[in-house]
């Protein structure tokens, strides 16, 4: 019964009552709304959402149309808007405001079409980029034991299933190597310590295992827009690959913590704590001021 009337709520408004409330408030204003929200916020993930939103509400096609366009766009779109809602060009303030707006808006966008197109690519042992990859993220972990052979049992030891890591790939492909690589590489300490904790002789979980599985996590994150947020407040234009595994980082670090807070009886429940680690991140991920990292302490 609830949903129905915030159904029927949000159609009244979006249909009848949003049209009036924005001629009101022009009327009374003598500024649209773009203008607005712009004046009315600052820089971040609260303008930014409140710019999309405006934009794909609107009636006015080269308004909705704009948050479809592409990087190389945003300069011409950002004039055209202001010549469809009569803004002088001179307003230079709107200009660079909406500029930012929307290099994040087809930034976020672009960053989702690159992540799903690495998670598209299966690993392949007969690639060689794939296979130093891979040996790469060996060295990093385990840097003062050598692999006896590329297909063996040593694999794990950092918490691969079997001898040969490249089938535990298939969910997240060429993504999930990825980000384990990034982890270990740019926060070595750190990721070798998770490593250590995953060894547990109680609390103890597959380390590679669990690394593909907040892959996949923070791929729908991505994916349904939850990132938004975060992504906006932390980046004021294009959102890159960078800081797609940067969010990743953080979920391995704040999930080990998380793992040994809650104390599993088994990993045999560990399906149970990964929804309730993934709806405590989708919690966090709704505050628009969120910016979700590892913190100033660790090099980025």
């Amino acid at each position: 019964m609830q949903k129905m009337l915030m159904y029927f709520w949000g159609f009244l408004y979006n249909n009848y009552f949003r049209f009036w409330l924005k001629w009101l408030l022009r009327l009374l204003t003598q500024k649209c709304e773009l203008q607005r929200v712009l004046e009315g916020s600052k820089a971040g993930a609260r303008r930014t959402l409140s710019i999309e939103h405006s934009l794909e509400s609107s009636k006015n096609k080269i308004l909705r149309n704009a948050v479809h366009i592409e990087e190389a766009e945003v300069e011409k779109c950002v004039r055209d808007l202001m010549k469809e809602k009569k803004i002088k060009q001179k307003d230079t303030g709107f200009k660079t405001d909406l500029r930012i707006s929307l290099l994040q808006i087809t930034g976020y966008k672009k960053l989702y079409l690159n992540v799903e197109d690495l998670r598209k690519i299966p690993y392949d042992s007969d690639n060689e980029e794939h296979e130093d990859q891979l040996i790469e993220l060996w060295n990093l972990l385990m840097p003062h034991e050598n692999l006896k052979a590329r297909i063996t049992k040593q694999w794990c030891d950092i918490g691969f299933q079997g001898d040969d890591p490249k089938t535990d790939f298939r969910g997240m492909g060429l993504l999930g190597l990825m980000n384990l690589v990034y982890f270990s590489k740019h926060y070595t300490d750190e990721a070798r310590q998770i490593l250590s904790h995953s060894h547990h002789p109680k609390l103890g979980y597959s380390y590679a295992i669990v690394g593909i599985n907040l892959t996949e996590m923070a791929y729908s994150l991505l994916k349904n827009g939850a990132l938004k947020s975060h992504l906006y407040n932390m980046v004021f234009g294009l959102p890159q690959m960078e800081h797609f595994h940067q969010f990743y980082c953080y979920l391995v670090y704040e999930f080990d913590k998380f793992w040994f807070e809650e104390e599993p009886e088994s990993i045999m429940h560990f399906n149970h704590y990964r929804e309730k680690f993934h709806e405590k991140i989708k919690g966090l991920l709704l505050d628009c001021n969120v910016i979700l990292t590892l913190g100033d302490t660790k090099k980025p």
